[in-house]
């Protein structure tokens, strides 16, 4: 069967203060902004566009999983353990909130992360393999 969604274009991340969320993006992740107005901030990650949408207090695109564990909904790749740790050390020096690199008992090791406006991200330092090519 042939694939029918190609990939991940566009990614809509809740934050309160528009042009506070595109510096940290900037910052910190090295994003490039392509948009900002009074609503919405357009950042370019990781090969996609991610929304950061005015939102009201409290709210992240995190979740709560059946053991009330919060959870990120995003996992960022990077080509390998050596990058993982360079960017885990990274965004510590940045005083970005950071978890420890874990072994959760598959390929590769990971990390979260939280931006500014409490919205985790997991990393992962394994490459899909349409990307290793």
């Amino acid at each position: 069967m042939k694939e029918k969604l190609i990939r991940v274009g566009t990614t809509y991340l809740p934050v309160q203060d528009i042009e506070k969320a595109a510096k940290w993006y900037e910052r910190v992740l090295d994003a490039k902004l392509n948009y900002i107005d009074e609503d919405k901030a357009i950042v370019n990650l990781a090969n996609q566009s991610f929304f950061l949408v005015k939102a009201p207090k409290n709210e992240t695109a995190n979740f709560i999983d059946i053991n009330g564990k919060e959870r990120f909904s995003l996992t960022f790749e990077v080509n390998g353990i050596e990058e993982l740790v360079a960017l885990h050390n990274e965004l510590s020096v940045k005083g970005v909130t950071i978890g420890d690199i874990e072994n959760r008992g598959h390929a590769g090791r990971n990390f979260v992360f939280s931006d500014a406006d409490g919205n985790k991200f997991d990393v992962w330092s394994e490459l899909s393999p349409s990307f290793k090519e």
